[in-house]
């Protein structure tokens, strides 16, 4: 299983980026896909999450602000974060998952990250 983060990178305070995720390669059903983030000497954290039925949970820091979707293609899914009202706070290397029910944790593969540094 491939997971490819990008979209990431440098906006002001107030502006929006989108990330992306290309996941690829699971024999397995894919039972959900996740975004999480990870700020300098902060643990890692769930910011965004969609199950296999569509529905989506966000932590309450990005309620309103962000939104998850994916898309479907043949064999490869497709994750998406649209982050709009971006804080500085929000500052922190992305990483995309995918679960796939193998209890590997909460998911089974990751992405290699993508980083969002937003100035103020």
């Amino acid at each position: 299983v491939q997971l490819q983060a990008s979209g990431g990178g440098l906006v002001q305070a107030g502006g929006s980026l989108r990330l992306s995720c290309s996941v690829s390669g699971g024999i397995f059903t894919l039972h959900g896909l996740g975004w999480y983030r990870q700020a300098p000497g902060r643990q890692r954290e769930l910011v965004a999450s969609i199950n296999r039925g569509g529905s989506t949970n966000y932590a309450d820091s990005v309620k309103g602000r962000f939104t998850i979707s994916r898309e479907r293609d043949n064999a490869k899914n497709t994750l998406y974060l649209q982050m709009n009202s971006l804080k500085p706070e929000d500052t922190a290397v992305y990483y995309c998952a995918a679960d796939y029910g193998l209890g590997r944790g909460d998911y089974d593969y990751w992405g290699q990250g993508t980083l969002v540094t937003v100035s103020s």
